[in-house]
């Protein structure tokens, strides 16, 4: 009975221990302010994992509403993830796969799907394996989710345009009031990239983080259309027209898909899924000739067969449609490709049909681009998303030098980055104060 009894006082003094030190933890947390500086989907997880701890949380951003270029992201339908296995899921972030693999293992797509849920925001598969709101829009999960971080405790301040540190090190902001300067306990940058300047993300807070010493990579387009030589008759035609089921070879990557003629060249998901391969071709060649496969479920055998039935007073035009059925732009790229003279050899069409050479002279314009690669370099931040060069400054989002190509990819990377980024701040902030508990 003795022994009982004092076990169970034991027990007790235990657990009123550790409701201490919980308590200790989070009134030192209340004791750190941070400032968000953008307003996107990485800087407003930054906030609500922060806000959760007991932080003063304050987010900036220089546009006069939240979320600019994530509203943007989903005018066709919010593609929040995607539900393929992980391990290929990884593989989508090429290069710095390690380094991202690191922030989705502690916020899967899984759990991004888990999180929309507790917004109100159920979400299904399609068919290609991406996954939307059932509502396909970003408005009512942005719009619930601002109001459950203003209900926390987040304050927002917009139309505050960041623009670099004063000697001191304080924040130093451009409003509508004029200047303004602050100091916090901890800085998260959530700027985006160097896509849709008109949205927010320009790219401008380059200059100011090598001024501080980071190491930041050019920004360069990605998710990014390409120009293409047309002829003034084949743009007139064909600009706007679909590429329907083909297939796009450039090295070792293959993939079938679509994409769009437009006046200056082509753009579209099939080529966004090449677009780094590209871009770092034409910068390396001043030129990357992509090979088109027209009529993919077809053999050119096949093509040859059919071809090569008499035409009789049929035009050429009339000939391809009735007897393979190729018609419209993919009809016009061989008129646009081929030497005339090969135009009437059925075995010659048939070889362009299937190896349609498409030579790509240059990116878009980087401020066309779905998003950017190139900024701040894994090498000149912590583990915990800190700069070096700069003890209590965090990055997080599309700033970092990865990228990804469309398909939820995006997103969930910049989400979890976010987490990574607030939980560096909470690790900092441990380490900081010994009252403060690493391990919360």
């Amino acid at each position: 009975m003795v022994f009982a009894e004092a076990i169970s006082s034991l027990k007790q003094e235990i657990a009123s221990a550790e409701v201490h030190r919980l308590a200790m933890t989070y009134n030192s947390y209340m004791t750190h302010s941070v400032a968000i500086i953008g307003g996107g989907p990485a800087g407003l997880m930054v906030a609500e994992v922060l806000i959760q701890q007991g932080a003063k949380v304050d987010v900036y951003d220089s546009m006069p509403s939240l979320g600019r270029k994530f509203l943007m992201a989903g005018r066709g339908g919010l593609n929040l993830t995607h539900s393929e296995p992980f391990e290929k899921f990884i593989s989508r972030y090429g290069k710095r796969k390690n380094e991202i693999e690191k922030w989705l293992k502690d916020f899967t797509p899984d759990e991004l799907r888990e999180w929309a849920r507790g917004l109100g925001v159920e979400t299904f598969v399609g068919t290609s394996g991406r996954v939307f709101p059932v509502g396909m829009k970003t408005s009512p999960l942005l719009r619930t989710w601002l109001k459950r971080l203003t209900d926390s405790g987040v304050e927002f301040h917009l139309r505050h345009r960041w623009v670099g540190w004063n000697a001191d090190k304080s924040l130093k902001f451009e409003t509508f009031e004029g200047e303004k300067t602050l100091h916090a306990d901890a800085v998260v940058l959530a700027l985006g990239g160097g896509s849709w300047a008109r949205l927010g993300s320009d790219g401008a807070w380059v200059s100011w983080l090598n001024q501080a010493g980071a190491e930041v990579k050019p920004l360069k387009p990605s998710n990014c259309g390409f120009d293409v030589k047309w002829s003034p008759h084949f743009q007139e035609k064909f600009d706007g027209q679909p590429l329907k089921s083909v297939v796009l070879s450039f090295g070792e990557f293959r993939q079938q898909g679509e994409f769009i003629v437009t006046k200056n060249g082509v753009e579209g998901s099939l080529i966004y899924a090449a677009s780094a391969l590209l871009r770092d071709e034409i910068e390396a060649n001043g030129v990357a000739n992509i090979t088109l496969d027209m009529s993919p479920d077809r053999s050119e055998e096949w093509l040859i067969e059919k071809l090569s039935k008499p035409r009789g007073s049929r035009s050429m035009s009339s000939h391809l449609e009735k007897t393979i059925g190729l018609k419209g732009v993919k009809a016009g790229l061989l008129r646009e490709f081929m030497p005339k003279e090969d135009f009437f050899r059925p075995e010659r069409i048939a070889a362009f049909i299937k190896r349609m050479p498409i030579p790509l002279i240059s990116p878009r314009p980087l401020d066309e681009a779905i998003s950017s690669a190139g900024g701040v370099t894994f090498e000149t931040l912590d583990e915990n998303l800190m700069l070096r060069s700069m003890p209590g400054i965090f990055c997080a989002g599309e700033m970092l030098d990865w990228e990804a190509p469309t398909g939820g990819y995006l997103l969930t990377a910049c989400f979890a980055s976010g987490r990574a980024a607030a939980s560096g701040v909470l690790k900092w902030w441990g380490k900081a104060n010994p009252s403060v508990s690493p391990k919360l």
